[in-house]
């Protein structure tokens, strides 16, 4: 699967996400896009998952749309060492998750 981490999620994660083909916003050279622009870029870059912090995403855009699944990470930080204990839940999440859909992991 070819997954996007978004700017706000730590670019080290992308070493924890075994078996996925993983980028980050800033490898892509899209920082600071805003999220209609990133999500109109990920569709025309064939990503098919986009890996986020950002609980808002789901009420500023109209995902079914885009097509693109989202994996919404719920921690007390965006820093690593908060996220990784969540990623076998979130390897789970990516697994699962359908375009256009939206899953929650951690909370």
């Amino acid at each position: 699967m070819l997954l996007l981490l978004d700017e706000c999620v730590p670019r080290p994660l992308k070493w924890d996400l075994v078996g996925h083909d993983v980028r980050h916003v800033v490898d892509m050279g899209w920082s600071l896009k805003r999220n209609g622009e990133l999500l109109r870029l990920m569709v025309a870059e064939r990503f098919e998952v986009l890996l986020t912090v950002d609980q808002n995403l789901e009420f500023q855009q109209n995902l079914r749309a885009t097509g693109i699944g989202v994996v919404v990470v719920l921690a007390k930080t965006n820093r690593v060492k908060e996220l990784r204990p969540l990623v076998p839940r979130i390897l789970d999440a990516l697994n699962g998750v359908t375009a256009g859909a939206l899953i929650r992991v951690g909370g």
